[in-house]
């Protein structure tokens, strides 16, 4: 099998198998990944990012079922093998060849610097491994591998892709190479807030985010534990679990109906109980054909692994000639 050149601009994806997709990776990611596949002007590339996952302490049982999860999640929300290429990571070992030739034109200081390293290693502090240092020019590997142009990520994936577009210069500079410098696909919820009120929704953080598998009756016990407070004030807030229960009401209710209960706020008294009941029906609303897509994929006897083995064929081709290219031109 040999893959077509085309003159579509191309786009790589991915997210870490850290178990099932929740709402901030379907609002932040996917909707961004299923546009760009359906748009004729981009060639789409979509995987799981396992390898990611041992820079920081992991399962490894836990790893192996999530692969196939988040594989399963990709097909309910949209993505389509026939038009785009689907992988696991760790099934294209030409990532991690790039990313220790990357890894020569950037320097430790300029990966110490970056915010989420920091975090990482605030939360991890006994675990602070060179594949936690590394992450950003895997990353970086990961997308020029595929001399991709745009990355549907969150914003707060911006510090890594600015990594990226950095090694991308460098190692033009250096050996004459031609890597484009990706640049970010925003959708309307790139940023989706935590129910907790602090952060981004995030599998880390329980009690944070919604599961694209929940049911209805899931998704309102996890929306009944969000904080508020008496329901008034003079200035609706801007920041805070109120501010983020509004950001929700917008996201699933539109636009008008959290201008409506943002007008109660600073005039009469908004019912959270009210908010959170209609809520989460809404969100439940958007998440049922996603949940009957889902188990029509996963009963299909084979199917699932078949898009991943052939993805990863798909896959190795494209990055076994990027990686031929960059090593010939650094004298190889």
């Amino acid at each position: 099998m040999e893959t077509k050149l085309t003159n579509k601009k191309r786009v790589l994806a991915g997210m870490r198998a850290t178990g099932r997709l929740h709402l901030g990776n379907y609002l932040g990611g996917a909707l961004g990944m299923v546009e760009l596949q359906n748009n004729p002007e981009y060639e789409t590339f979509y995987m799981v990012a396992d390898v990611h996952c041992i820079t920081t302490p992991y399962a490894v049982s836990e790893l192996r079922e999530s692969r196939k999860d988040v594989i399963i999640d990709y097909l309910a929300v949209g993505l389509d093998p026939d038009k785009s290429t689907i992988f696991v990571q760790s099934m294209v070992p030409t990532h991690l060849e790039l990313q220790f030739y990357l890894s020569s034109v950037i320097t430790v200081a300029r990966m110490q610097h970056l915010p989420t390293y920091k975090e990482k290693v605030a939360q991890y502090p006994t675990h602070v491994t060179m594949a936690l240092l590394n992450y950003p020019v895997l990353m970086a590997a990961d997308i020029l591998a595929y001399k991709a142009h745009k990355v549907p990520v969150g914003i707060d994936q911006e510090p890594h892709l600015e990594a990226a577009r950095q090694i991308a210069r460098n190692v033009n500079e250096i050996y004459g190479t031609d890597f484009p410098e990706p640049v970010r696909f925003a959708t309307k919820g790139s940023y989706v807030p935590s129910l907790l009120g602090e952060g981004k929704m995030s599998k880390t953080v329980e009690g944070s985010y919604i599961n694209l598998t929940d049911s209805l009756d899931t998704i309102k016990a996890k929306l009944a534990k969000t904080p508020t407070d008496e329901g008034r004030g003079t200035k609706v807030p801007e920041r805070g679990h109120v501010a983020n229960l509004f950001t929700f009401v917008e996201l699933f209710m539109g636009e008008d109906t959290r201008k409506d209960y943002e007008h109660a706020y600073t005039t009469s008294k908004v019912s959270y109980k009210d908010l959170k009941e209609k809520l989460g029906n809404a969100i439940y609303e958007k998440l049922k054909p996603i949940q009957e897509k889902r188990l029509e994929v996963a009963s299909r006897e084979g199917y699932v692994e078949d898009v991943i083995n052939e993805g990863a064929k798909k896959a190795l081709e494209v990055t076994q000639r990027t990686l031929s290219q960059l090593k010939e031109k650094m004298g190889f």
